[in-house]
């Protein structure tokens, strides 16, 4: 199975039975919905991303099983998605990987086995991604030496189906050469760390010690640990964090101690629609897991236990969670499921202080590589020890506050789309029913996010009659989660209304269902931007001044400096900043392939950036912020040409290993 844990070999989910590690390497070929749960709920898979693939895939045997002469019985297989789908309530990626499969189903069993495949591929990117911007935090937070990291239970190609999140992280770290050792919980009471970390870890190459869970706090006492990694099962609204039993007082010791806790999941772990730990119901396990091991008695026959599979971590301990698109700081500040959808909480990573001579200036840090308030990292820290550039817009809402008109957008009541997560009070039965009556719907025709549609249709009007999009030209978008609602093709932006724009997923650039219009032409530009940046909303225009500057430009660096407007885009310094120039391509996706290869490896680039001959694309935490930087950056280009300046510099500043 190569790298991967999941397979979908010949009709049959082939995986790894985790029950027989680390002493055999066995298969597990499963062909029934029956298998599957019984491999779920006796752990043979488990992890919260694997069992949202396996959920998925065990659709597709459902819909298999129950098809005759290529005609599906859509209410034996709803049944079957209700079944898998309880298997297991605490983690929230179970549920996730059966919604995303059934909704497949009015196009067919082809289709489902196509989105679940999807899924697959799909998870190894995610978690490829998440544990780079975790290993990226750690090094910031973290002193500048090998690194001694604790973590617990599994969380690696095991726990997903490739690459994994903490343990993901800590293999990039290796890679690095920054970790010096991995101290490993054995996690009781089926000893997951014991059997599967270390397994993994040995697999890897990678330095480790094996120890008993009531341990952790000790080894972070007499400081052999510099950083706590866990993954998670579900994180609520609020920040709270449901992991296997255990993590709570680690996340407790760690606090004590002054010492990072990092978690690392998918976004797909993340569970808005439940606002706080109290909701969450948490797994009972059976007496035997505690009274005895394999086949050894440890207590006496009939004594009662206390056996949850997970406890929840409230969120003023964890220190950031981090998923695909980047480091969640303060996951605490949000408090109601509502404030959790209109909150703009992914933030650029803490700028580098320098002093005079432009050097690098580490923020003054704690024992444990927490910055220390008040710091020279910053004026202001999260209430997880992040430091970041500054207050915003954004910040506002985690005070309760409402987002201003045109600054952000948020759906109105009763507007709501099927891609819009249940009510907490909706069971999983009646979720999984409605979305099974409403699917057909669906996929017919174009879903409306109007609240969104609305303030992009607005500004669309306002930058047209400036002339930057005319004709049909030019895009703006809006991510929400991992959906994009962008304008749609061919349509005059001094006539849009909010009818006019089309879903499409932030990882590939596909409209989400059938619709009447077609996504823009470069909308994978605007999904690049989503994919490598923290970013909310996305406007690509063509202001005169501008494209006329980038003209003959390719691959380079344009440097502005000594003017006041460079203020308004965002960048690392008031004076100066360095806006790349990208090559434009007849075929747009090559373009977006160039601006996230750049933006992935050059992370402290403007959220402004030229298309030579083309355009400007700017991005920014709310709808509005993007537009005024793509204003800043038009004005700037005309006093350029207005004032004849002749300072304005072009370089291959950062772009060497990019050019062509």
């Amino acid at each position: 199975m190569d790298e991967n844990s999941i397979a979908w070999v010949e009709g049959a989910l082939v995986t790894i039975d985790q029950r027989a590690l680390p002493h055999e390497l066995r298969e597990l070929r499963i062909t029934t919905v029956d298998d599957l749960i019984d491999a779920i709920t006796a752990l043979a898979i488990r992890g919260a991303p694997a069992i949202g693939v396996s959920g998925a895939f065990g659709v597709v045997i459902a819909a298999l099983t129950h098809s005759t002469a290529g005609v599906v019985d859509t209410e034996r297989v709803t049944a079957e998605a209700h079944r898998i789908a309880d298997a297991r309530p605490t983690a929230v990626n179970l549920a996730w990987g059966v919604r995303r499969t059934l909704a497949k189903l009015p196009q067919g069993v082809q289709a489902m086995l196509d989105e679940a495949l999807e899924m697959l591929a799909e998870d190894g990117r995610v978690n490829l991604a998440a544990a780079t911007h975790a290993a990226d935090l750690v090094q910031r937070l973290c002193p500048a030496r090998p690194l001694r990291i604790l973590t617990h239970c599994n969380t690696g190609r095991l726990a997903t189906t490739a690459v994994g999140t903490a343990l993901g992280a800590l293999n990039v770290l290796h890679q690095r050469g920054a970790l010096a050792e991995v101290i490993v919980d054995e996690t009781r009471p089926l000893l997951q760390g014991a059997r599967l970390t270390a397994w993994e870890l040995t697999e890897a190459g990678i330095p480790h010690r094996l120890t008993i869970d009531s341990a952790a706090a000790w080894a972070m006492a007499t400081e052999e640990v510099d950083a706590v990694i866990v993954g998670a099962d579900r994180i609520t609204a609020d920040g709270s964090v449901a992991n296997k039993i255990g993590t709570y007082m680690l996340a407790l010791a760690a606090r004590h101690h002054g010492i990072p806790f990092i978690v690392v999941a998918p976004e797909s772990t993340r569970d808005i629609a439940t606002a706080s730990g109290r909701d969450i119901v948490v797994e009972q396990r059976g007496a035997h897991e505690v009274t005895g091991f394999g086949s050894v008695a440890t207590a006496l026959d009939g004594t009662r236990t206390f056996n949850p599979a997970f406890d929840v971590t409230p969120p003023e301990l964890v220190t950031a969670v981090v998923t695909e698109f980047g480091v969640l700081e303060s996951p605490g500040e949000a408090r109601t499921a509502a404030d959790a959808q209109t909150q703009r909480m992914y933030r650029e990573p803490p700028a580098a202080n320098t002093n005079g001579s432009g050097l690098q200036r580490a923020p003054e840090v704690t024992k444990g590589g927490l910055p220390k308030r008040g710091s020279s990292a910053s004026s202001e820290v999260t209430s997880g020890d992040l430091p970041k550039r500054g207050a915003t817009e954004s910040d506002a809402l985690t005070n309760g506050a409402r987002p201003s008109s045109g600054s952000a957008w948020e759906p109105e009541p009763g507007t709501g789309s099927f891609f819009d997560p249940p009510a907490p009070d909706t069971t999983t039965d009646e979720y999984l029913a409605a979305l099974t009556r409403s699917v057909t719907e669906l996929t017919q025709g174009q879903p409306k996010a109007a609240g969104a549609g609305r303030d992009i249709a607005a500004i669309a009007r306002g930058l047209y009659a400036k002339g930057w999009m005319p004709g049909t030209a030019g895009n703006i978008s809006v991510r929400e989660g991992h959906i994009a609602i962008v304008t749609a093709s061919g349509m005059s932006k001094g006539e849009l209304t909010e009818n006019d724009m089309v879903l499409v997923r932030v990882a590939d650039s596909a409209p989400i269902a059938a619709a009447r219009r077609k996504p823009s032409a470069e909308t994978t530009i605007h999904t690049a931007v989503y994919r490598a940046a923290a970013s909310a909303a996305v406007v690509h225009v063509h202001p005169p001044h501008a494209t006329a500057l980038s003209v003959g430009a390719t691959d380079v660096t344009v440097r502005f400096s000594g003017f006041e407007l460079i203020k308004g885009l965002g960048g690392n310094s008031p004076h100066t900043i360095d806006i790349p120039v990208f090559r434009n391509h007849a075929d747009v996706p090559t373009i977006g392939t160039d601006i996230e290869r750049y933006l992935t490896d050059h992370p402290d680039a403007p959220p402004v950036l030229f298309i030579a001959g083309h355009g400007i694309t700017a991005w920014g935490e709310t709808l509005a912020q993007a537009r005024d930087r793509a204003e800043c950056l038009e004005a700037l280009c005309e006093l350029v040409t207005l004032t004849g300046r002749r300072d304005i510099t072009v370089g291959d500043h950062g772009f060497e290993e990019d050019s062509q």
